[in-house]
């Protein structure tokens, strides 16, 4: 929550919404948020460029597995996000944290909100995969970092979009009940 103490720059215009979602598959289709997801091996913070459809298999933590494995039985393999993460994480820096591009969010809950996010949000959306809070990444740190990488998120996203790669207004929202509030997620 540190970010949200944080915020992002005033001349962004983007209002930021931190909501904590449960490890759910099910609550997950209800509510969509910016994505922070903890992945307790990674010793760096990872950008996913792209969410996978099949090969969720493994149980949540209320035992729910989604049926045949799948976000949607219809959709495509793979959606990847209108952000080049791979650019964002060149240009992300922070002292004494490395910030690293992935093209494989790996298969649970988070890359499943992350499809989702980016099946309904027409590819405008980002998830950002971190390491666990530790002595060498406390909660300042790793909010300062998740400020500088949303902010390089919103340029490249600017740069998108004069390119005529994104189309659609962007900014950080929520979704609550399956409705989008206050434009599509980053």
């Amino acid at each position: 929550m540190e970010l949200s103490k944080l915020g992002l720059r005033s001349d962004l215009g983007v209002e930021l919404r931190i909501l904590q979602l449960p490890v759910d598959y099910r609550e997950v289709k209800k509510r969509l948020a910016v994505h922070v997801g903890v992945d307790p091996a990674a010793k760096a913070i990872f950008l996913e460029q792209c969410g996978k459809n099949r090969g969720y298999r493994d149980a949540d933590i209320r035992g729910f597995r989604p049926e045949h494995g799948l976000c949607l039985l219809d959709g495509p393999e793979v959606i990847a996000s209108g952000v080049s993460m791979k650019a964002v994480s060149r240009r992300a820096r922070v002292k004494g944290v490395e910030v690293a591009f992935s093209r494989d969010a790996g298969r649970y809950v988070c890359d499943y909100t992350y499809y989702l996010s980016l099946h309904h949000g027409n590819g405008c959306a980002a998830l950002i995969h971190i390491p666990p809070l530790s002595r060498w990444l406390p909660a300042s740190l790793l909010g300062k970092a998740l400020q500088v990488i949303i902010q390089e998120m919103l340029e490249e996203t600017e740069k998108a979009r004069a390119q005529g790669l994104v189309h659609g207004k962007l900014g950080l929202g929520d979704f609550s009940q399956g409705e989008l509030i206050g434009g599509l997620l980053l």
